[in-house]
């Protein structure tokens, strides 16, 4: 099969006195989200979908929240560990759609950022990583600020032998 398609989500808890990391990039606000490493959704959504594409299971069975070598670790080393798994079964990112939910901060400020940080540990270029953000118009635990998530879907290909 030469192309795989793989789809990712995560959820943490919005508190205060942890910082707030997401895409790679630390967001200015009063609240961060909650987690065993840097709790970065938007990172975790798309481990789990490069994961899921080649069915390898998810973040918690490579990174798990029992194990403390994780602990606080920062999410773009996680996402450089689960891409060295993909390049491993010889596939390369085609591109990556993602978006997070989140109400409050507004972070497409710091969009280009994030994409230029996946683009770089993704070995792809920046116009493959497509991140978009919403809310849930003050409605549920988003609405709430209690929380936050990330979708992400990814596509990849099969590198030929040359």
């Amino acid at each position: 099969m030469g192309y795989r398609v793989g789809t990712g989500v995560d959820f943490h808890k919005l508190v205060e006195g942890r910082d707030l990391w997401i895409g790679g990039v630390h967001i200015p606000h009063y609240k961060g989200a909650l987690g065993h490493s840097d709790a970065d959704v938007l990172l975790h959504a798309i481990c789990d979908a490069l994961l899921g594409a080649l069915s390898l299971g998810d973040i918690g069975k490579h990174f798990p929240d029992t194990d403390n070598s994780y602990k606080n670790i920062d999410s773009k080393i996680l996402l450089k560990k689960t891409y060295d798994l993909i390049v491993l079964k010889e596939y390369e990112v085609i591109n990556v759609d993602s978006t997070v939910c989140i109400e409050q901060p507004k972070i497409m400020p710091f969009a280009e950022e994030m994409r230029t940080g996946i683009a770089a540990i993704l070995n792809t270029d920046l116009e493959n990583i497509s991140i978009k953000a919403t809310t849930t118009e003050k409605m549920g635990f988003a609405g709430r600020e209690e929380g936050l998530f990330a979708n992400a879907t990814v596509l990849l290909k099969k590198k030929k032998n040359e």
